[in-house]
Formats: structure tokens, sequence, C-alpha cells
């Protein structure tokens, strides 16, 4: 009866120690340093940076409004939409970095700031204004009333108001031959 219990497990037996050898020298192979492959290199750490545009006046967020993100040194920008909340996110800038950030939204005054990316996470509230008046050289400033009404010589004078377009400019004198 051995006999025929070594004639079935010698086959088994020896099945078994060739797959052992075999996942020895995969391990040995795997540990070989005179392979040379691609060597891994870690991305650089990221910084996630969130941007809330508000009202200036009422606080309220500021809906579709543009957030543009340039890498100072680098070719090109990133650019973003706020969502319904005013807030948007990127997470891709890399961390350590400069960046000029941009908003822009229809009907405010556009805002522009640098900043330096030094932690893995930032938060910027930014808060956008109406437009203002437009200044004209043909409106007298309060200032140059202000200045005059308190006696103050040096302020600049008040530009006369640009000819009626109907009128005609006055003839040259006829010169002497």
């Amino acid at each position: 009866m051995i006999p025929m219990v070594r004639r079935l497990f010698l086959p088994v037996f020896a099945l078994l120690a060739v797959i052992g050898l075999a996942l020895v020298s995969l391990a040995l192979q795997a540990q070989d340093s005179s392979h040379r492959g691609r060597k891994y290199k870690a991305p650089e750490p990221q910084a996630r940076v969130e941007v809330t545009v508000l009202r200036d006046a009422s606080g309220k967020p500021i809906e579709n409004a543009a957030v543009i993100f340039h890498i100072v040194g680098d070719k090109g920008n990133m650019e973003l939409k706020t969502n319904e909340d005013g807030k948007a996110v990127i997470d891709v800038l890399p961390q350590g970095c400069k960046v000029t950030l941009q908003v822009i939204a229809k009907g405010f005054q556009t805002y522009g700031g640098d900043y330096q990316l030094d932690k893995a996470a930032m938060a910027f509230e930014v808060r956008l204004k109406r437009p203002g008046e437009q200044y004209s050289i043909y409106k007298h400033s309060e200032t140059a009333a202000a200045a005059a009404a308190n006696g103050d010589t040096d302020a600049t004078p008040t530009p006369a108001p640009p000819p009626a377009k109907n009128s005609t400019p006055p003839m040259p004198a006829p010169q002497p031959k």
C-alpha cells in the first residue's frame, strides 16, 4: 500500500517543487538592480484654492463670474466660472507658486491681485464693485470747486466747453504781401 501512495503523491510533490522554484526565481529577478526601467517621480504637491465672488454692496454671490488664474512665469492661464454660490474651486495649481488672480463679471469692475500659494488649502473672498462714474475733462469736478471755495488759487482751471457743432470757425486775418 505504501508504494501506491508514493506513486500518487510523487507527481503532486514534484509539481509543488517546480512551482515553488518558479516563485523564488521571480522574486529574485524582481530585486535585480541591474534592470533599468522608468523611475517613479512623485508629482509636486498641489494647492486647493477656493475663490468666493460677492457683490460689494449687498454681499450676495455673483454667478458665472470668470475667475482666471495666471501662473507667474508660465505661459497660459486657467479659467473657471463661479457657481450659484459665487464659488470657484481649483486643485491643480502647484503649491508654492505665485499666481495672478483676475475676476471678471458683467456689470462689475474687474478685479486683479497677486497671491503666493504657500499652503495646501487657501480661500479668497473677492468683493466686486459696480463701475464708477467716468472722468470727463468737460465736467466741473467737485475737488476744483472745493479748492476755489477755499480760496486756493493753485487749483487747475476748468477748461472751456467745446464749441457748438453748427458754429463756424472764425476767419483768419489776411496776411500782408
